[in-house]
């Protein structure tokens, strides 16, 4: 197992890694809309914060040689999912036809009271 980390994206908030890497395949951590480089949570609507959160998984995602066209699956944690219109308008953007499995659930909480948090599975090649 390889642990994957990167100044580009929030540093773990907790025990945990970026992500990491086993048999080619790249387990990253939930990312939420969290600035890299204050450690502020960005304010403002789902579509704000999901773009944020997308943008902290994707430097994630090439710190460990991958990308999101290599994304196999994902999850997204929505505090509400009257936000998922919102979300998954931003999500398509990002994605674009490289479009991986996923879940979407609605959860009661999220660290640091986020909106929004998306975790991945990716290959490495």
């Amino acid at each position: 197992m390889t642990v994957v980390t990167t100044p580009n994206a929030p540093a773990a908030i907790g025990p945990y890694a970026q992500a990491v890497v086993h048999g080619g395949i790249l387990y990253c951590s939930g990312q939420i809309p969290l600035d890299p480089e204050s450690g502020a949570m960005v304010e403002g609507d789902v579509a704000l914060q999901t773009r944020q959160a997308l943008k902290n998984l994707d430097a994630v995602l090439h710190a460990a040689g991958s990308g999101r066209a290599r994304v196999l699956k994902t999850t997204v944690y929505l505090r509400d999912m009257a936000d998922f219109g919102a979300m998954n308008m931003v999500y398509a953007e990002f994605f674009g036809d490289a479009r991986p499995a996923r879940a979407t659930v609605a959860v009661s909480g999220l660290p640091r009271d986020a909106r929004v948090e998306i975790d991945c599975i990716a290959s490495l090649a």
